[in-house]
């Protein structure tokens, strides 16, 4: 066993207390110990510094002049055993590396812009990544550590992972001004069986995720072009006369207008999830504070 695994904290205490007091009583009486548990470490000191340390005088002790020697280093070494276990504070402004966000295409254009704003102003020395939400693979990247925050909905990602709702939002019918469909009066029979885009980020298929809900009332969606993501949709509605359910915060197209229904599709979360091994991260922890905002 070599020396350093021989040495513990509990000991270097032992020792700078003995420095202080010159007492084995004293010593103990400071850290709350026997005066034989003081004995007893100051015997394991001897053997790891091979050293007498401290000689027994008729009042106390009078330290070695290694002991003495020893004495500034084993302070330091205690200041600084202090230092790490004491809470640190976090200060944006000097943080530094890489932060990774997967969001959906709906998070990046509704939601990043403000937290990407925020950071950049309070943490200017932060890196930021913006990686889309990949369903398959969200749970191999955060725990792997390669994405640290993701902003979705609930259904995609693990319910084992920390999660904070940030708002509610809901899907509404729109299509272009030039459309065939009738906007005021359009029934939901009309609305499936009109050409419809759908936006399947995660699925690169003709369901998107109303369909459930057309189902339920016994009806099936006419899709005729699916988008990978929410954002070209409206580029789409404008050249074809088709319509499309998008989130309402997403409708900020001039050129749309929205279709009234009398019945909507159930409302939906958008929330931030991450992994519970971060969960005391100060930089998790700051970042996820700048979403508090949506909530």
């Amino acid at each position: 066993m070599s020396k350093l695994d021989r040495l513990d904290i509990k000991q270097l205490r032992v020792f700078q207390a003995l420095i202080r007091e010159k007492s084995a009583s004293k010593a103990a009486n400071q850290l709350g110990l026997t005066q034989q548990a003081v004995s007893e470490q100051l015997k394991k000191l001897r053997d790891v510094f091979e050293d007498r340390l401290f000689i027994r005088k008729t009042n106390g002790f009078i330290p070695t002049p290694l002991a003495e020697n020893l004495s500034v280093d084993i302070d330091r070494l205690l200041r600084e055993f202090q230092t790490l276990l004491s809470p640190r504070v976090f200060d944006p402004e000097r943080a530094q590396g890489t932060f990774v966000i997967a969001a959906t295409d709906y998070a990046q254009q509704i939601v990043l812009p403000h937290l990407i704003q925020t950071l950049r102003t309070q943490s200017p020395q932060l890196k930021i990544i913006i990686r889309d939400f990949e369903v398959n693979s969200i749970n191999d990247y955060m725990e792997s550590g390669k994405v640290n925050l993701a902003i979705s909905f609930p259904d995609c990602v693990p319910s084992s992972y920390l999660t904070m709702k940030l708002f509610e939002e809901q899907h509404v019918c729109v299509t272009s001004n030039f459309s065939s469909i009738p906007k005021i009066s359009a029934t939901l029979k009309q609305v499936a069986e009109h050409p419809n885009i759908s936006a399947s980020p995660s699925r690169p298929n003709f369901k998107g995720s109303i369909d459930d809900w057309f189902e339920k009332h016994d009806l099936t969606r006419n899709v005729v072009i699916t988008a990978p993501c929410f954002s070209v949709v409206p580029l789409y509605l404008n050249v074809t006369d088709s319509l499309a359910f998008l989130p309402s915060r997403a409708v900020n197209e001039s050129s749309l207008v929205e279709i009234k229904l009398d019945e909507v599709p159930e409302p939906f979360d958008v929330i931030v999830a991450w992994h519970p091994r971060t969960n005391d991260d100060p930089l998790q922890k700051w970042v996820i504070s700048k979403l508090v905002q949506f909530t």
